[in-house]
């Protein structure tokens, strides 16, 4: 049973985990970008680097938002969004892992796990936002 305190000042853990999940992901966007650019749906316009370093900003921002307590109702409604909006570009990377000769059975399956992890990613950005 929490304490009147803690019902005052629910748990935040979401919030700063998915924070990390987001700041590292960004610096990754622009550290090792050649993955990302290989995840982006090929149907899209323009060149897939420019969606990875927009991603990356993104993911930034948003994880920034999510550390800050003044900001971080909107940086959790964002990441919900987020999670959501990048749902294809994690479908394609499952499809052309799936495909190929170069990626070990494990990755396939790796890649095709990885998709309904989408779903916690969601409602923990949701429950961030509620307890904000």
């Amino acid at each position: 049973m929490r304490n009147a305190d803690e019902k005052q000042h629910p748990s935040q853990a979401a919030a700063y985990r998915l924070s990390a999940l987001l700041l590292g992901a960004g610096v990754l966007h622009f550290a090792s970008p050649k993955f990302f650019d290989s995840t982006v749906p090929p149907q899209l316009p323009g060149e897939a680097r420019t969606y990875t370093y927009v991603s990356g900003a993104a993911e930034l921002a948003i994880g920034s938002a999510l550390a800050v307590p003044r900001t971080r109702r909107v940086g959790a409604g964002l990441a919900a969004a987020l999670f959501v909006a990048v749902f294809p570009a994690n479908i394609q990377m499952a499809v052309d892992w799936w495909r190929s000769d170069k990626t070990t059975q494990a990755q396939k399956i790796g890649a095709l796990v990885r998709l309904p992890l989408q779903i916690p990613l969601v409602t923990q950005a949701l429950a961030a936002r509620r307890r904000a």
